[in-house]
């Protein structure tokens, strides 16, 4: 063993992945073992038991091609091919669920990892994820008018986007895009209106590298991307993400509105079954339907109350920082004084004189915001607006207002891109908080807050209603803060990536 294999295997971006997946994968297995059994009644459940079971064998592989991994970058200083072999049994694993490993597994089958292949995989995963969750409507006793021909659109995407996966894993883009790829990098761009914006990332890069001949523009475009694709977790929080997009959308075609929002009392509180995967709460209404139809709202309210502070505070920041001294002096303490007020404080006194509506809850939630991001503006702008290009577009007599939006504000604009996607997981916290308090969307919409309330008072007889719509909110906000770290590592200039 030298100095080089240990530098190898302590660089290597697959071992990171296969001992993140390992942790994450045994994880989940002690979660399901403890939801199998029934303390109540010392009983098994069938069903969480094969769950388990399957998570299981797939965490003691993926533990046994991680030693593997480690063997061979000391030992060769490479990944041998029995190993990559070997991870390309873990594809199984994406049909139980677990996308760490399957993750993983699409990574190892190419020597040369791609942006392009990367994101044709996760793409492909996450249309398996939305058909896979789709089907399960056909354990209920009836389905939408829909959902057949909507179940074959997503048949017909999935084998597209296999046929991608499987050349970009030959191809080598960097050595310019085939037309064959033009045309599918055009077809997984319209795949990607639909929800799965991997398909829009994809389409958008194989399209551009084929008829770009601006070498800058597809540097920094590869120099963005390579942070990101190498970056595990980030494109972890990508697909959760893009997979709660694209559910929320396809659900118009795949789900029944009425299971999720009318009451059942000849269903209430049932357990967990292939009918009702999530159960049913006092009201009899299915808990998987209303997650499902609550993910819109919970996405839309994050992403609202993100993007108009976003606007606001960033306009109100822009114009503090260019033009100092009075100017400044009246933005900035006025937001001081907006600043002072607690930001729940603020939301809950706007829906308590104004009501208890989605839209109260989006304009509460963002004018506590607002002078966060004015600040964050502010601070770029007053450092950017001191740089010699800046300074040359005055000396030539350029509109101010065009310095301002055209030169300065957009080379200040990357930190809040990450604190945007820092700052929307806290959004979704805030919603489901104030929709559990009674203060947020209306109760009898699905909403996660909502949902979590409901179950919180069947802790002790039923807490399945508690710990789903819980693990939702968990999830989502963990998927934004990963996807912010990525963001803020493949955004800043001082990181070599």
């Amino acid at each position: 063993m030298t100095t080089q294999q240990e530098f190898a295997l302590k660089q290597s971006q697959q071992y990171k992945n296969a001992n993140f997946s390992v942790c994450l994968s045994f994880a989940l297995t002690l979660l399901f073992l403890f939801n199998a059994y029934d303390f109540a009644q010392g009983t098994w459940s069938i069903v969480w038991g094969m769950v388990t079971a399957a998570y299981f064998v797939t965490s003691i592989l993926q533990g046994a091609i991680a030693l593997l991994l480690k063997k061979d970058l000391l030992i060769y200083g490479t990944i041998q091919k029995r190993t990559r072999l070997l991870s390309a049994v873990q594809l199984l694993s994406l049909f139980t669920g677990n996308l760490f490993t399957a993750a993983f597994a699409f990574r190892m089958l190419k020597k040369k990892n791609s942006i392009e292949y990367t994101l044709a995989y996760y793409m492909f995963m996450t249309q398996f994820l939305v058909f896979a969750i789709s089907l399960f409507n056909l354990f209920k006793p009836y389905v939408s008018n829909l959902f057949m021909p909507t179940m074959i659109l997503l048949i017909l995407a999935m084998v597209i986007e296999l046929i991608l996966v499987i050349i970009l894993a030959k191809a080598d883009v960097e050595q310019g895009v085939k037309p064959l790829l033009k045309w599918l990098g055009v077809v997984a761009f319209l795949i990607g209106l639909t929800g799965n914006f991997f398909g829009l990332i994809l389409g958008y890069s194989l399209v551009m590298k084929s008829i770009s001949t601006d070498v800058s523009t597809i540097d920094k475009w590869n120099k963005f991307w390579i942070s990101m694709t190498n970056n595990f977790t980030a494109m972890l929080g990508f697909l959760f993400v893009f997979l709660m997009l694209a559910i929320s959308i396809a659900s118009y075609g795949t789900f029944v509105s009425s299971f999720a929002t009318e009451n059942d009392y000849g269903a209430l509180l049932l357990d967990p079954n292939l009918a009702h995967p999530f159960g049913t709460d006092n009201f009899g209404r299915d808990v998987f339907s209303r997650i499902i139809f609550g993910a819109r709202i919970s996405l839309v309210v994050g992403l609202l109350t993100t993007l108009i502070p976003l606007v606001i505070g960033g306009f109100l920041g822009a114009i503090s920082g260019y033009y100092q001294k009075s100017i400044d002096n009246i933005i900035m303490r006025l937001l001081d004084v907006l600043y002072a007020v607690p930001g729940i404080l603020l939301a809950i006194a706007i829906i308590a004189a104004f009501g208890s509506s989605t839209f109260n809850l989006i304009i509460a939630l963002s004018v506590g915001s607002i002078p966060t991001y004015a600040r964050t503006m502010r601070a770029n702008v007053l450092m950017v607006s001191n740089l010699e290009f800046v300074e040359a577009a005055k000396a030539l007599g350029e509109n101010e207002w065009k310095i301002i939006f055209k030169q300065i504000v957009p080379n200040a604009f990357a930190p809040m891109i990450v604190k945007a996607s820092l700052t929307i997981g806290s959004a979704v916290i805030a919603t489901s908080s104030l929709s559990f308090l009674g203060l947020g969307v209306e109760p009898h919409i699905p909403e996660w807050g909502n949902i979590l309330k409901i179950g919180s008072m069947y802790l002790e007889t039923n807490p399945h209603l508690a710990i789903f719509p819980g693990i939702a909110i968990i999830l989502l906000v963990l998927s934004f803060n990963f996807l912010g770290d990525g963001l803020r590592d493949a955004l800043d200039p001082k990181l070599d990536s």
